[in-house]
């Protein structure tokens, strides 16, 4: 079962920053994408970014685009989502999922997470 837990959510004003990690449980991220996925209240879920297997493509959503940086370190087994400029509208519970290959347009695999609650207000 592909696991991941989410952490580093928290409560941060306009313009803040923030970094979560997606630390695998039980397998190694090696080779699989990753994908970053966050929904706020009253909306789907949506993919924010996704990075493969290797790290050699990242996508963005445009929404988080030049602000987000996402990343991996597969020697600790961990893939992070750097949060720069965060705008209230960021405001949601963040998760991220493994894909079913080493790309990016691979389709999730596995079971979503608890999540982390990313809180941007002043």
């Amino acid at each position: 079962q592909l696991q991941l837990v989410e952490s580093g959510g928290g409560l941060v004003q306009p313009g803040g920053s923030l970094r979560l990690s997606c630390a695998a449980s039980g397998f190694t991220l090696d080779y699989y994408a990753i994908g970053w996925f966050r929904q706020a209240p009253g909306k789907e879920r949506e993919e924010v970014s996704c990075i493969s297997s290797r790290g050699s493509t990242t996508n963005y959503a445009d929404s988080v685009k030049g602000r987000f940086t996402i990343s991996r370190d597969n020697a600790k087994n961990t893939v992070y989502l750097q949060m720069n400029s965060l705008k209230p509208e960021d405001t949601a519970i963040y998760y991220c999922a493994a894909k079913g290959g080493p790309y990016c347009s691979n389709y999730v695999q596995g079971s979503w997470g608890q999540g982390t609650r990313v809180t941007v207000s002043s």
